[in-house]
């Protein structure tokens, strides 16, 4: 597995179209608690913790239990983790499950890239 982090409209979609040479239909972007793996990359994975955890699910959860089918997967995320914390406990139970994910995923992954201005730094 792949992992792509970086803040918001820093280009992680646009990096990994070019260095993995996907299609548009190779692509699901989350938008509720639930995440086709069949497709080579997930993008969004901070919206699919918004939905979880509006809907008290624990998405590490389900990321766990659905670990074979993204074994291969290119994942993307929004870094959440700079900037102000927020005062609301739903924004800031998100922010930090989201990291936690995060940092889940990035144990697991074979390589991880943080991406600003459209640039690559490797991680892993």
């Amino acid at each position: 597995m792949i992992l792509i982090i970086g803040g918001a409209y820093q280009g992680k979609l646009d990096y990994a179209k070019a260095a993995f040479s996907l299609a548009p239909e190779d692509i699901f972007t989350c938008t509720g608690t639930e995440i086709d793996f069949s497709k080579p990359c997930v993008n969004a994975l901070e919206e699919f913790c918004y939905a979880c955890i509006q809907r008290e699910m624990d998405p590490i959860a389900y990321i766990q239990e659905h670990r074979e089918d993204w074994q291969d997967s290119i994942l993307i995320c929004n870094d959440l983790s700079s900037g102000v914390v927020p005062m609301d406990p739903v924004q800031r139970q998100w922010r930090h499950t989201t990291g936690r994910l995060c940092q889940y995923l990035a144990g697991q992954a074979e390589r991880v890239s943080r991406i600003f201005c459209g640039l690559e730094q490797r991680l892993k």
